[in-house]
């Protein structure tokens, strides 16, 4: 039996006992009539990266039949204002079968299916950020025979009444237990129902964000996935958010993915990992180091670093994170193992060396692969980010590099790179990363070629993207709020529920 479905919490998975990426509408149709789904919703995020949702009562197997087969029509602008005008607004949604997943939520039975929107003349919608990942995924391998593979780290705060029993240490709640870690129980619950949507989750925690004011305790939270297609890797995280926000409802909870709350406390990213795969094998790295394949990698990212902040950082409250201190990156630098650079190589089992057996010594020698577990971080995007542009951008800004002449690409990897035990936070050796919106649409605008070569990007999104941050008119506000408390609360709730 597959072991990548034996155990599948997806109940489609299950059932077919076999991969989603196989699923067919014909197994859509089985699954309906032989499971008593009464409902179909279509879901696909909007431009405000919020999952929208079209809902189907099932009347009858041809209606069934007809929205599977010919999906439906939807207002494009109101989903894409920046994108699509109202003169011209029609677009069409077409549900994925590879994302089907029964809803946790619903109380009458509810298949649930992503979409992918198309234009008038049944193309993919370009404009779409999903067709943007799926096009810059495309153009990745097409240039280096290579697969680009992501995962994504959620962090989140959770916010319930305070009981105040067993009170936390501020700011000291990393992968903090019960008592003193509160809200462990709804992560596993948020763990599990993601889990059901097909989501590929490799572990949970508390995070080092935690603090108590007017009653209420703050707990800040992070779900890890695994390694996987990079357009698989944003359906996830998408429908992580989703899963979340429900179930913090369902409890009474209240839960946010701003990249800052409140001054002087930890900040919540969206860390992405990444890794190039070719032939099932892992290219980042070769005799046990980082390869030249990951360094050029690299490279592509320090020289898109600052533009990639347009689609990572999308509020002006995002770069109130990016300050010295406060595990988040400032310098336009990588380095191994160190938290306050821009990309961190984090350990990657390349030491040859079997711990489990020096752990447990009734254990055999293990002959697997361990060097397919080594990736290469992005630690300045925020959950504020459109995901799928996010993950678009970081592909091409791989690519950027690899396609890069080898000598010059090695080189800027060289001179980026951060020493073990030297700070990356605020070093005036490296470039800074932008400290507003205004000035990431600046850096958009420098870059924009190297996003829409080969059609990855097209010139009205890049265009949309950049009159959006202008519009936020934040350049020096970052400043400002540092000293009024006032301000800065104000400009937390315009992006508290990002």
């Amino acid at each position: 039996m597959d072991k990548t479905v034996e155990m599948s919490a997806n109940s489609l998975v299950a059932y077919f006992q076999k991969p989603a990426s196989e699923f067919t509408k014909a197994d859509i149709l089985t699954f309906i009539r032989e499971k008593g789904i009464r409902m179909v919703d279509f879901m696909y995020p909007a431009e405000d990266g919020r999952v929208k949702t079209l809902n189907f009562t099932i009347n009858n197997l041809a209606y069934l039949e007809t929205i599977l087969t010919y999906g439906e029509r939807v207002d494009g602008s109101s989903l894409f204002p920046s994108f699509v005008e109202a003169e011209s607004s029609d677009l069409y949604v077409m549900p994925r079968f590879r994302t089907a997943f029964v809803s946790p939520f619903s109380e009458i039975p509810t298949l649930c299916l992503l979409c992918s929107f198309f234009d008038k003349d049944g193309l993919p919608f370009a404009c779409s950020p999903e067709q943007t990942l799926h096009r810059a995924a495309k153009a990745f391998t097409a240039s280096t025979g290579m697969t680009y593979e992501a995962m994504g780290e959620l962090e989140y705060y959770v916010i319930a009444e305070d009981d105040g029993m067993f009170p936390a240490v501020d700011q000291r709640g990393y992968h903090e237990s019960g008592p003193f870690a509160k809200l462990g129980e709804f992560r596993k619950k948020c763990m599990e129902y993601i889990a059901q949507t097909g989501g590929q989750i490799k572990y949970g925690h508390s995070e080092v964000g935690n603090f108590t004011e007017d009653g209420k305790v703050y707990e800040q939270n992070e779900i890890e996935f695994l390694p996987c297609p990079v357009e698989s890797a944003a359906d996830q995280l998408v429908l992580a958010k989703w899963v979340i926000r429900n179930l913090a409802y369902e409890y009474g909870l209240d839960v946010t993915f701003a990249p800052k709350i409140t001054a002087g406390k930890a900040g919540s990213g969206l860390h992405v990992h990444m890794r190039l795969m070719k032939d099932g094998r892992n290219c980042m790295t070769s005799g046990g180091k980082l390869s030249a394949e990951a360094r050029r990698a690299i490279a592509g990212m320090m020289e898109l670093a600052p533009s990639i902040t347009a689609f990572g950082n999308k509020t002006p409250v995002s770069y109130f994170r990016l300050v010295p201190h406060q595990e988040a990156p400032t310098s336009v630098c990588w380095g191994d193992c160190n938290r306050s650079v821009l990309v961190r190589v984090p350990l990657g089992w390349t030491s040859g060396k079997d711990m489990c057996v020096q752990a447990n010594p009734l254990e055999q020698e293990a002959d697997g692969d361990t060097m397919q577990k080594q990736t290469v971080e992005m630690r300045s995007p925020d959950a504020s980010a459109d995901v799928y542009q996010l993950m678009a951008g970081l592909c091409v800004a791989c690519r950027y590099g690899l396609e890069m002449d080898e000598d010059k690409a090695l080189g800027i990897a060289a001179d980026k790179y951060v020493g073990l035990g030297e700070s990356g936070s605020n070093n005036d050796k490296f470039e800074q990363l932008p400290d507003c919106c205004v000035a990431s649409a600046g850096w958009l605008e420098r870059h924009r070629s190297i996003y829409e070569a080969g059609g990855v990007f097209t010139p009205r999104m890049i265009n949309g993207i950049i009159s959006k941050l202008r519009s936020l008119d934040d350049a020096g506000l970052r400043a400002r709020a540092e000293q009024d408390a006032e301000l800065m609360e104000q400009l937390v709730r315009t992006s508290f529920h990002c």
